[in-house]
């Protein structure tokens, strides 16, 4: 019989999990040499471990990282080579932290980071991770705080809201101690709405609907390939279309808490399959996904629906040619630049040209026979050559149009010239204001300009074989006619290649090129082509045709582009004044290191 003096107490359901102030956490902080885990190493290990609000202990070492501390790392932590000279290195003190932190739950602030560390640390050393349930405190601030509250998620920022009693000065075990203010008074705040157990507290930080967890069998059967895949709902119509190097990896992150997007959520909800394209490498599978999109319009998906919607610049085929807006490219004499993202833009660089050249701007038929009607206030103000009431000069209109048209193929200097030199004319005036506008047509010509010639420069190509490795010892292999991919694939180490590249191109699409400077493909598509021929790495095996650019193309002129996109870019409220050249850097030198290790 049980005993008279026990007593029984009914565990409400709150409770059937362990409860938080049950739970041991080990709280760490890394530092490091650099931001990148696969490249830099772990200079210092902090860690404190609590249960219930309680310390049960700290764990602090210097560790050797095997490589030199960059100045401004020590500049912003404190630790200099000399400090480590005499430290334990990773294949000591890492092991020592895994056995401090056992059976415990691991917290970090901003964890990929400091897990991402100690996981290419294991990696290094042969050793298995071991299976710690991770919670990040960064995250868990950003579902439980308002902008109201804090104006970021920084650990600076979190430890003076909780007024932690210990500051983070970017010391592993200083940072670690105000990681676990932040903690507690995370829990606190989150207990307030029911966060009373691990399970809640890592479903919170997720924020995965249920019908979103309910549906990772659907990845269960994808292969470990490259290639995309299409969310279908139960019609089988096309909700989603994605590619990734992985695709059983990718498509299960749509099931966890890595997830977090709110549409996407949405659209797993609606899923009820997944269909698979494997394909050779990334280059196929980014040509895929484009072309689906374009195809099926996925309502979940934003980019690339409407390829459609591009519109051009024509420079007409008549007797006095003019620019004009058009939405398709037609089999004419006419000259086409573009494609041109919106009615807007192409407005634009056709007003930045006409600012340049004066070309007529009315849409009149006009005669090389006989005048058609005064001129207009344009040719007052020098802004027309004004052909219609003057037909004999036809000869000099000539050269304008011919001037255009070869800048959209060739030499933009002649072009830009008279907008560099009206640039030249205003500043000198300190008419800044009207000096930016003329900038920033310029900027809009010789973009327009290099983009289409870039193109050009491809979709000439009757056909293209490029090669390139794929990091395992084998190569990649694309064959490309007027700008499109017409076959891909792949020899592994050790295959012969000839025999690969020639059955792709015995197996080729053939491709009848069309009108204008896009053929045969979509813009996307070439440029998308062109990304993967540009890649270090990457070898011509065959072309029809040499693959080249003008050599006085619009895109020599990239150190102009390059200096505007710097002002544009640059704070107008920072002193560019000369400042004297220090021996020891600043500690604000470190900030953009301060930003990725905070989190």
């Amino acid at each position: 019989m049980p005993d008279a003096d026990a007593r029984f107490v009914q565990t409400s359901l709150d409770e059937l999990d362990e409860p938080l102030r049950a739970t041991t956490f080990t709280v760490v902080d890394l530092e490091t040499t650099g931001g990148r885990a696969a490249l830099d190493g772990i200079t210092e290990i902090g860690a404190v471990k609590v249960r219930g609000g309680e310390v049960l202990g700290e764990f602090q070492t210097l560790v050797h990282p095997g490589r030199a501390i960059d100045p401004y790392v020590s500049v912003l932590t404190g630790i200099t080579d000399a400090m480590v000279s005499g430290a334990p290195g990773p294949e000591l003190a890492v092991p020592s932290f895994l056995e401090f932190a056992r059976g415990t739950v691991l917290v970090a602030h901003n964890a990929p980071f400091d897990v991402g560390f100690l996981r290419m640390a294991c990696e290094s050393l042969n050793q298995a991770w071991p299976g710690f349930a991770v919670v990040d405190t960064c995250v868990l601030a950003r579902r439980a705080l308002t902008r109201d509250e804090v104006p970021n998620c920084k650990l600076s920022t979190l430890a003076g809201y909780f007024r932690a009693q210990t500051q983070p000065t970017h010391r592993a075990l200083a940072d670690a101690r105000a990681t676990v203010d932040v903690l507690h008074g995370l829990i606190s705040r989150l207990g307030n709405i029911g966060v009373q157990s691990l399970p809640e507290l890592r479903a919170f930080t997720a924020q995965v609907s249920e019908a979103q967890r309910r549906k990772r069998h659907l990845a269960d059967d994808l292969p470990h390939a490259p290639g995309v895949y299409i969310f279908r709902d139960g019609q089988g119509q096309a909700l989603y279309v994605g590619t990734s190097r992985d695709l059983r990896r990718r498509v299960r992150q749509y099931f966890v808490a890595s997830q977090t997007r709110t549409r996407m959520g949405e659209m797993v909800g609606l899923a009820e399959r997944v269909d698979p394209i494997e394909c050779a490498h990334a280059l196929e599978a980014q040509v895929r996904e484009l072309r689906l999109i374009a195809a099926h319009k996925p309502r979940y998906n934003r980019r690339s629906k409407f390829p459609e919607r591009a519109v051009w610049l024509k420079l007409t085929d008549e007797a006095f040619p003019r620019l004009s807006v058009v939405r398709a490219v037609r089999a004419d004499a006419a000259c086409y630049l573009g494609p041109l993202r919106s009615q807007k833009q192409a407005e634009a660089v056709r007003d930045a040209i006409h600012d340049a050249v004066a070309l007529r701007q009315c849409s009149d038929r006009l005669s090389l026979r006989r005048a058609v009607r005064a001129a207009c206030a344009l040719a007052g103000i020098k802004r027309c050559s004004a052909p219609c009431e003057n037909p004999a000069s036809a000869d000099d209109y000539a050269e304008l149009v011919e001037l255009v048209r070869a800048a959209w193929v060739g030499d933009v200097r002649p072009l830009v010239e008279p907008l560099r030199a009206k640039l030249g004319r205003l500043s000198s005036a300190e008419r800044y204001e009207q000096a930016g506008l003329v900038r920033d047509r310029i900027g809009l010509v010789v973009r327009a300009c290099a983009r289409m010639q870039r193109i050009v420069a491809l979709t000439s190509i009757e056909e293209l074989v490029a090669a390139r490795p794929d990091g395992e010892g084998g190569w990649e292999f694309a064959v490309v006619g007027y700008g499109r991919l017409t076959a891909a694939g792949r020899a592994r180490c050790g295959v012969p290649v000839q025999g690969v590249i020639d059955a792709l191109v015995a197996s080729a699409d053939a491709v009848r090129p069309g009108p204008g400077p896009l053929p045969a493909a979509l813009a996307e598509e070439t440029e998308c082509i062109l990304r993967w021929l540009e890649q270090p790495g990457t070898r011509l095996v065959e072309a029809s045709r040499p693959w080249s650019l003008p050599a006085h193309g619009a895109g020599g002129l990239g150190r102009f582009l390059d200096t505007d996109s710097a002002r544009r870019a640059a704070d107008p409220f920072t002193d560019r004044r000369p400042h004297r050249t220090e021996a020891r850097p600043a500690r604000a030198s470190a900030s953009a290191l301060v930003s990725r290790m905070d989190g």
